[in-house]
């Protein structure tokens, strides 16, 4: 019994050690975590409409025109900072909440346009994506 609990630690070890943490997550990495987190207030078409809106005073943005909104430009520091809770402070209204969940896991290179690549959680990294990559064109 011992000899398979010790085959089956080492090679859950050898798993976890050929994950390459240096692969950039995707959009479509971030989109599962968006509609877990955000979807209820931004709707599954981020655009403010979420079954959590309809009682909200002020109804959550609608996260499809970011780009639109900053002259077609997606201020990805500013985002990041949303979405990782150091920016709620300045928000009017009632303010997200936090989720203490896509802070955990490992940490990649993120560079939020500065050139500067700051260790970030992965799964915030990954929603950024995903909100990137549903911009609305002009």
């Amino acid at each position: 019994m011992m000899h398979k609990i010790a085959i089956t630690l080492a090679a859950t070890a050898f798993l976890a050690a050929c994950q390459d943490t240096n692969v950039m997550p995707e959009a479509q990495d971030g989109r599962a975590l968006f509609m877990q987190n955000c979807a209820v207030c931004h709707g599954e078409d981020a655009k403010g409409d979420g079954p959590m809106a309809r009682g909200m005073a002020k109804p959550p943005k609608n996260l499809t025109l970011i780009k639109v909104r900053n002259k077609d430009s997606f201020p990805r520091a500013r985002i990041m900072s949303v979405i990782d809770g150091y920016a709620r402070s300045d928000m009017t209204g009632p303010s997200m909440p936090e989720f203490g969940a896509l802070l955990e896991g490992d940490l990649i290179p993120f560079d939020s346009g500065d050139g500067i690549q700051t260790p970030t959680p992965r799964k915030l990294v990954a929603l950024l994506e995903y909100l990137e990559s549903i911009q609305a064109e002009r």
